[in-house]
């Protein structure tokens, strides 16, 4: 199945075409994937000066122009699906198709994900209008995660919050984090911690496969500190402040949400490259957000170690995970005592997949590339199989 998959930034739109095995994913033992890539392209800076599109409609006609051509597709039927990494829409975190309602909930979870719920809510509106014959999907953030234990997602709050609200911890990342779990699955009883880190960073826990445990919580502003996001905080904290300064909740929002995290503390930038090169020229504020950084992941690590009762592998991937092996030894360090033993040399020469550890580590420690695509493009493969076995059940009973 030829599947288009759109990757929405607050300002910026990137897509693969993807030819997708019908039959499922091949990569659960760890075999390599069977996906083929067909096209890609990407626009940046939408509505900003020197860009060609203005909104978000003008890059998906520029994506969908460039979709057809010589070693691409033949034509825009051959698309049978279209499949977004969409983040929020409360306890609707199933893979699903894209209608109305999902849009109505996606609207109403806005505010819990301000940076990420608008320009998707844009963009699916803009390829139903483009490809309306074409099925859209949704494969939710937090999808990995709707199973986990209702004590590991509930807050100590009313739980009038939960039931009536959809006040609960969810996850993000979710694409990401599964696609690590499918490169290292193969045994039994495999607990793996799953650290994704990039401009936004989060840590998960996995027992075969299966989640057990997340950083993040409610929001994508939540777990660890993000580039520019807040990350965890007493609440109290923030109350406080609103009344100090006299912030309503919108101002406070706007606050948490993008002029907090790494750029906070550091006053400047929230950018690990630019963070690093501050530091090595005497930046302390910009060290200590370096420390409060590695300090949050490994908090969370250690938390996993005792929830798992161990680990034998810690992957790392995102912009961060793949690129730094300060950050990567920063957060193994010291670690021996619970069967990860970091290869210093590997470690800072790695490119691309592969492992840091010794051969005497009990448990290891991989680089994995983020492959969230191919993990949305299967998930919309079986949703899509499965409407079309529900429409030809209906046809055959005769409705």
């Amino acid at each position: 199945m030829t599947v288009l998959i759109p990757n929405i930034g607050s300002t910026s739109f990137k897509y693969r075409v993807l030819d997708v095995p019908e039959e499922g994913p091949s990569a659960a033992s760890g075999e390599p994937s069977k996906e083929t890539v067909l096209a890609l392209g990407r626009v940046e800076r939408i509505g900003q000066a020197g860009c060609e599109c203005a909104d978000y409609p003008a890059a998906i006609r520029k994506c969908i122009g460039e979709i057809v051509g010589e070693g691409k597709l033949k034509s825009l039927d051959e698309i049978a699906a279209v499949g977004f990494k969409a983040v929020h829409t409360g306890p609707l975190n199933a893979p699903q198709i894209v209608d109305d309602a999902f849009l109505e909930a996606m609207e109403e979870f806005s505010f819990l994900a301000p940076a990420h719920n608008p320009p998707y809510i844009a963009a699916m509106k803009a390829f139903r209008q483009e490809l309306p014959s074409v099925p859209l999907v949704a494969v939710m953030e937090p999808f990995p995660y709707r199973f986990m234990d209702e004590a590991a997602t509930t807050y100590a709050v009313p739980y009038e919050w939960r039931t009536e609200h959809g006040i609960r911890r969810y996850g993000f990342h979710g694409a990401s984090h599964r696609a690590a779990c499918e490169r290292v699955l193969g045994r039994t009883n495999l607990r793996h911690i799953s650290c994704h880190l990039g401009g936004s960073s989060s840590v998960a826990a996995f027992r075969d496969g299966v989640a057990m445990d997340t950083s993040f919580g409610a929001s994508p502003q939540s777990g660890l500190p993000q580039n520019n996001r807040v990350g965890d905080i007493d609440v109290f904290a923030v109350l406080h402040m609103m009344k100090k300064l006299g912030l309503g909740s919108d101002e406070m929002a706007a606050l948490l949400g993008s002029k907090s995290g790494l750029a906070g503390i550091s006053g400047t930038s929230g950018d690990l490259r630019d963070l690093d090169e501050a530091a090595a020229k005497g930046s302390k504020r910009a060290q200590l957000a370096l420390d409060v950084f590695v300090r949050a992941i490994r908090h969370y690590v250690g938390a996993f170690l005792l929830e798992l009762g161990g680990v034998d592998v810690v992957t790392f991937s995102g912009g961060i995970g793949e690129n730094s092996a300060a950050i990567r030894g920063a957060v193994l360090k010291s670690l021996i005592p619970f069967g990860v033993e970091l290869d210093e040399g590997l470690n800072a020469t790695i490119k691309g997949e592969g492992e840091i550890t010794t051969p005497r580590s009990a448990a290891k420690a991989l680089v994995v590339p983020a492959n969230e695509e191919m993990i949305v493009a299967r998930e919309t493969v079986a949703v899509v199989m499965k409407a079309r076995a529900t429409a030809q059940a209906l046809v055959a009973q005769g409705r």
